[in-house]
């Protein structure tokens, strides 16, 4: 898929498709009224006549438009001017490309990147039509003997932008939103994949791949003997009754002129299926408990993405690949378990098995004297019952970089929402045998997940993720969403110093 970005009037573009707006009640956007007055009318006479209202994704495809050079228009609904705002723009972008590519036209010249969206610019629209776009033209079809094809698929698309000089900010967002979506792509891929393909042991063979593509980077895997030896008990134990030996992939990425320069250091839960162990999950829906690596897929998209930026900073992504299996050597209920921070912790769940093994990751990360420490983890439930699956929760012990994550994820159109960490939540962790438990008395889930890990993150600036909600879709759609990697490479790029400049 081909993206530009042009400057010009639509009775000049010589295309397959020009693509323009329509606002209710049968109103044109400028661009479109351009086009109607070279048609002599053509297209208003059409809308007096009913065949569009210009409801939020009506479309209606017009061929051989009078005096218009393009063989075709495409009228797209974008309901009432003052009222498009950032959803509904991207909703309008994904029914377009699905119209696009259904009908047969396998290039187009887009318009709607000229329409006003409520605090958006020019950068902003063109990024996210990108990263849109290639989020509707997904698909996972690796192990269907017969895969679906489109006759004639949509290959190129050209954003126009009001003015030439906007020509360059344009080119700068389809830049990054390719980035983006490159990561997202990869993210979803991994995700996707079933778990006897998708172990941890594939999880390190894609981290070495990347190192394999990319100059900036390098990776490292440590084993099951290493885990011991560094005396990641906790880690371990999770992956006790699983044949698959648990592996963590840490992918150096070096992009500072100044080698020394502190990394910035993302771990992600690698899951890569989580059975709930001897306390095992319901039937209903396990098949989904492959998911439960999206926190590592997401970080595996975001070094990717990072390393085709190749932005100016040092990061570390810590993919932390492990499976939570039932079996003679799993781990129970009532062990108490030796974590690599000396801390112990009394297992009340093994379905509460995420935390152990990042409270061993956040521990080994110490030895990169992080500038920062982001976790990422389909953690709880709870957070779906807190925010469901369109936000993710936040939770943090610096409020500065809580504030970067969530403006980023305001950025980014991929959102997150902050949740306490007072003392009051640390005390529901209580055990009268160890330390601490691996779960909390009823109430407020995800936030004692998140104070389990703040224990774990006391030696430098640290924020969790929880993605359980936004990590995949279910039901007949099912699949996961490569979220939230936008947010993480926006938190890079606003790092980086180039939000949307060179």
């Amino acid at each position: 898929m081909e993206f530009s970005v042009k400057s010009g009037s639509p009775e000049k573009q010589r295309s397959a498709c020009i693509v323009v707006g329509v606002f209710e009640p049968r109103r044109l956007s400028p661009i479109a009224e351009q086009l109607d007055k070279i048609s002599e009318g053509y297209i208003s006479s059409l809308l007096r006549r009913g065949d569009l209202e210009g409801k939020p994704g009506q479309m209606l495809l017009l061929h051989h438009v009078p005096n218009v050079l393009s063989e075709r228009v495409l009228l797209v609904g974008c309901g009432k001017e003052r009222e498009l705002d950032e959803r509904q723009y991207k909703q309008i972008i994904k029914k377009t490309i699905s119209t696009l590519n259904e009908t047969g036209s396998m290039e187009a010249v887009c318009f709607l990147t000229e329409l006003h969206v409520k605090g958006r610019d020019t950068y902003w629209k063109v990024r996210q039509a990108v990263e849109t776009t290639k989020d509707s033209l997904y698909t996972f079809n690796q192990f269907k003997s017969v895969k679906p094809e489109t006759r004639r698929p949509l290959r190129k698309l050209v954003f126009n932008v009001p003015t030439r000089r906007e020509l360059s900010l344009g080119e700068r967002a389809i830049s990054h939103g390719l980035a983006v979506a490159s990561g997202v792509r990869a993210g979803k891929d991994l995700g996707n994949m079933p778990p006897n393909v998708a172990n941890p042991a594939y999880l390190a063979s894609q981290a070495r791949r990347l190192a394999d593509d990319f100059e900036t980077v390098s990776t490292k895997i440590i084993g099951e003997q290493e885990m011991k030896e560094l005396g990641m008990t906790s880690y371990l134990a999770v992956g006790q009754g699983s044949k698959n030996e648990a592996m963590m992939s840490v992918i150096e990425y070096k992009g500072n002129p100044d080698p020394s320069a502190k990394p910035i250091v993302l771990i992600g839960k690698g899951l890569t299926f989580d059975s709930g162990g001897i306390s095992i999950k319901p039937s209903a829906q396990m098949d989904e408990m492959k998911y439960d690596m999206c926190g590592a897929a997401t970080v595996f998209g975001a070094m990717k993405s990072l390393a085709k930026l190749n932005l100016p900073i040092n990061v570390v992504g810590v993919l932390a690949g492990c499976e939570n299996m039932p079996g003679g050597g799993a781990y129970r209920p009532g062990d108490i378990l030796t974590t690599m921070s000396g801390q112990t912790v009394e297992v009340l769940n093994t379905d509460a098995e995420g935390r152990l093994v990042l409270c061993d990751a956040l521990t080994y990360v110490e030895r990169f004297e992080p500038e920062c420490v982001v976790d990422v983890a389909t953690l709880t439930g709870a957070c779906v019952v807190a925010l469901g699956n369109h936000i993710s929760g936040l939770i943090s012990n610096h409020n500065p970089l809580a504030h970067e994550l969530i403006n980023a994820s305001e950025q980014a159109g991929d959102r997150a929402w902050r949740l306490p960490m007072s003392d009051e939540y640390q005390e529901q962790l209580a055990s009268p045998f160890a330390d601490m438990a691996n779960l909390g008395s009823p109430g407020a889930g995800t936030i004692t997940a998140g104070c389990f890990l703040s224990r774990f993150a006391k030696k430098y600036n640290w924020a969790h993720l929880d993605i359980a909600g936004t990590a995949w879709v279910g039901g007949k759609a099912k699949g996961a969403t490569g979220r939230p990697v936008p947010l993480l490479v926006q938190f890079l790029l606003n790092r980086a110093g180039q939000e949307t400049v060179e």
